[in-house]
């Protein structure tokens, strides 16, 4: 089920700011922000080669991203993403593994114009996991 690691997730404060430390220090190539309302959130991918980071910053006031800065105000890794082939199979064998999926179950379009779902991070060793259909 399990596929190949598509991106970690870090959460920051100031996308333009750290958007300027991957680019300025780090040397990376970034895309262009891209606001995505439906999920709260405005999002910078860096491609490493071999999979993404995704910088995020919140979008508007209920942002899921506002409240994880605030416990982590200088930001922080967020969510890894893994990719599978078959999004409702995943969660439907997830969800009779005794896993829970966050939101209304049913996927989201994502940023990369794929479905995604998001897994509970306590079942999952206290990390958010996000699923996208490849």
């Amino acid at each position: 089920m399990l596929g190949r690691l598509n991106h970690v997730a870090i959460a920051v404060p100031d996308l333009a700011a750290a958007s300027a430390v991957y680019r300025d220090t780090l040397g990376a190539t970034l895309t262009e922000p891209q606001a995505l309302p439906e999920h709260g959130v405005t999002v910078v991918f860096i491609n490493t080669g071999n999979t993404k980071i995704e910088l995020l910053e919140p979008l508007g006031q209920g942002s899921p991203i506002a409240a994880f800065l605030e416990k982590n105000p200088s930001g922080g890794m967020h969510h890894i993403c893994y990719e599978v082939d078959d999004i409702l199979a995943a969660r439907d064998r997830l969800k009779a593994a005794g896993a829970r999926v966050l939101g209304d179950g049913n996927p989201k379009i994502g940023a990369h114009g794929k479905p995604v779902l998001f897994l509970h991070p306590k079942d999952f060793l206290g990390t958010l996991v996000e699923l996208e259909q490849v």
